[in-house]
Protein backbone atom coordinates (compact mmCIF):
# COMPACT_ATOMS: atom_id res chain seq x y z
CA UNK A 1 0.00 0.00 0.00
CA UNK A 2 1.23 3.57 -1.15
CA UNK A 3 2.05 5.89 1.46
CA UNK A 4 -0.02 8.97 1.20
CA UNK A 5 1.96 11.70 3.18
CA UNK A 6 -1.28 14.29 2.52
CA UNK A 7 -3.49 11.60 4.49
CA UNK A 8 -2.64 12.41 7.61
CA UNK A 9 -3.03 15.60 7.05
CA UNK A 10 -6.80 16.13 6.83
CA UNK A 11 -7.70 13.29 8.51
CA UNK A 12 -8.06 12.88 12.13
CA UNK A 13 -5.42 10.23 13.63
CA UNK A 14 -4.71 11.92 16.84
CA UNK A 15 -6.46 11.02 20.42
CA UNK A 16 -6.93 14.13 22.01
CA UNK A 17 -3.98 13.49 24.77
CA UNK A 18 -1.71 12.75 21.74
CA UNK A 19 -2.54 16.61 20.36
CA UNK A 20 -2.45 17.95 24.00
CA UNK A 21 1.39 16.74 24.20
CA UNK A 22 2.22 17.60 20.71
CA UNK A 23 0.29 21.00 20.78
CA UNK A 24 1.91 21.98 24.89
CA UNK A 25 -1.61 22.73 26.05
CA UNK A 26 -3.82 20.49 28.56
CA UNK A 27 -6.56 18.33 26.82
CA UNK A 28 -9.39 21.03 28.82
CA UNK A 29 -7.50 23.87 26.99
CA UNK A 30 -8.17 21.53 23.58
CA UNK A 31 -12.20 21.00 25.00
CA UNK A 32 -12.65 24.82 25.50
CA UNK A 33 -11.28 25.92 21.77
CA UNK A 34 -13.85 23.28 20.63
CA UNK A 35 -16.52 24.63 22.70
CA UNK A 36 -16.20 28.12 21.49
CA UNK A 37 -15.88 27.07 17.80
CA UNK A 38 -11.98 27.53 17.52
CA UNK A 39 -11.73 23.53 16.85
CA UNK A 40 -13.79 21.27 15.13
CA UNK A 41 -11.80 17.52 14.98
CA UNK A 42 -13.40 15.10 13.66
CA UNK A 43 -15.21 11.89 15.78
CA UNK A 44 -15.33 8.25 15.67
CA UNK A 45 -18.80 6.74 15.55
CA UNK A 46 -18.41 6.63 19.39
CA UNK A 47 -17.60 10.05 19.46
CA UNK A 48 -14.23 9.98 20.22
CA UNK A 49 -12.20 13.73 19.40
CA UNK A 50 -9.66 12.89 16.80
CA UNK A 51 -7.38 15.65 15.33
CA UNK A 52 -5.68 15.63 12.26
CA UNK A 53 -2.09 17.66 10.92
CA UNK A 54 -4.49 20.59 9.62
CA UNK A 55 -6.08 20.68 13.47
CA UNK A 56 -2.62 20.84 15.27
CA UNK A 57 -1.81 23.84 12.56
CA UNK A 58 -4.95 25.87 14.05
CA UNK A 59 -4.34 25.18 17.61
CA UNK A 60 -0.57 26.84 16.79
CA UNK A 61 -2.23 29.65 15.13
CA UNK A 62 -4.55 29.77 18.04
CA UNK A 63 -1.50 29.69 21.06
CA UNK A 64 0.13 32.55 18.85
CA UNK A 65 -3.18 34.58 19.08
CA UNK A 66 -3.02 33.84 22.72
CA UNK A 67 0.46 35.02 23.14
CA UNK A 68 -0.09 37.69 21.52
CA UNK A 69 -3.11 39.26 23.91
CA UNK A 70 -5.66 38.87 21.35
CA UNK A 71 -8.93 37.19 23.03
CA UNK A 72 -11.06 34.43 21.86
CA UNK A 73 -13.83 36.14 20.04
CA UNK A 74 -10.87 38.09 18.41
CA UNK A 75 -9.33 34.55 17.90
CA UNK A 76 -12.56 33.15 16.03
CA UNK A 77 -12.91 36.35 13.78
CA UNK A 78 -9.14 36.25 12.81
CA UNK A 79 -9.00 32.71 12.25
CA UNK A 80 -12.48 33.08 10.02
CA UNK A 81 -10.64 36.00 8.03
CA UNK A 82 -7.76 33.86 7.64
CA UNK A 83 -9.74 31.08 6.52
CA UNK A 84 -11.37 33.49 3.91
CA UNK A 85 -8.27 35.11 2.34
CA UNK A 86 -6.97 31.59 1.52
CA UNK A 87 -9.80 30.49 -0.20
CA UNK A 88 -10.34 33.75 -2.03
CA UNK A 89 -6.29 33.44 -2.87
CA UNK A 90 -7.10 29.84 -3.90
CA UNK A 91 -10.01 30.96 -6.27
CA UNK A 92 -7.77 34.29 -7.58
CA UNK A 93 -5.08 31.63 -8.55
CA UNK A 94 -7.19 29.37 -10.22
CA UNK A 95 -8.74 32.06 -11.90
CA UNK A 96 -5.48 33.37 -12.98
CA UNK A 97 -4.44 30.20 -14.26
CA UNK A 98 -7.70 29.69 -15.87
CA UNK A 99 -7.10 32.48 -18.14
CA UNK A 100 -3.62 31.84 -18.94
CA UNK A 101 -3.87 28.78 -19.42
CA UNK A 102 -1.05 27.73 -16.69
CA UNK A 103 -1.84 24.77 -14.31
CA UNK A 104 -3.11 26.58 -10.78
CA UNK A 105 -0.05 25.34 -9.03
CA UNK A 106 2.78 26.91 -11.51
CA UNK A 107 0.01 30.01 -11.75
CA UNK A 108 0.54 30.15 -7.58
CA UNK A 109 4.27 30.03 -8.51
CA UNK A 110 4.44 32.75 -10.79
CA UNK A 111 2.34 35.17 -8.78
CA UNK A 112 4.61 34.97 -5.73
CA UNK A 113 6.85 37.72 -4.97
CA UNK A 114 10.12 36.82 -3.72
CA UNK A 115 9.75 39.20 -0.93
CA UNK A 116 6.47 37.25 0.77
CA UNK A 117 6.02 33.74 2.16
CA UNK A 118 4.16 31.55 -0.35
CA UNK A 119 1.26 32.09 1.07
CA UNK A 120 0.66 35.42 0.65
CA UNK A 121 0.44 36.78 -3.29
CA UNK A 122 -0.59 39.95 -5.22
CA UNK A 123 -1.51 40.67 -8.24
CA UNK A 124 1.47 42.02 -11.22
CA UNK A 125 1.57 45.60 -11.55
CA UNK A 126 -0.19 46.59 -8.09
CA UNK A 127 1.14 48.81 -5.92
CA UNK A 128 0.88 47.67 -1.91
CA UNK A 129 -0.78 50.42 -0.43
CA UNK A 130 -3.31 50.00 2.08
CA UNK A 131 -6.99 51.01 1.64
CA UNK A 132 -7.64 54.58 2.67
CA UNK A 133 -9.32 55.74 5.53
CA UNK A 134 -12.64 56.26 5.68
CA UNK A 135 -13.89 59.84 6.52
CA UNK A 136 -15.79 60.25 9.60
CA UNK A 137 -19.46 60.85 8.90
Amino acid sequence: MAHDPSLRTHRGVYGISVAAELSGLDPQTLRLYERRGLLRPARTAGGTRRYSDNDLEVVQRIVELVASGVNIAGIARILELESANAALRDDNTRLRAALSGESPSRAARSRTSPTRSAGEKCAPGRPEARPAAREPG
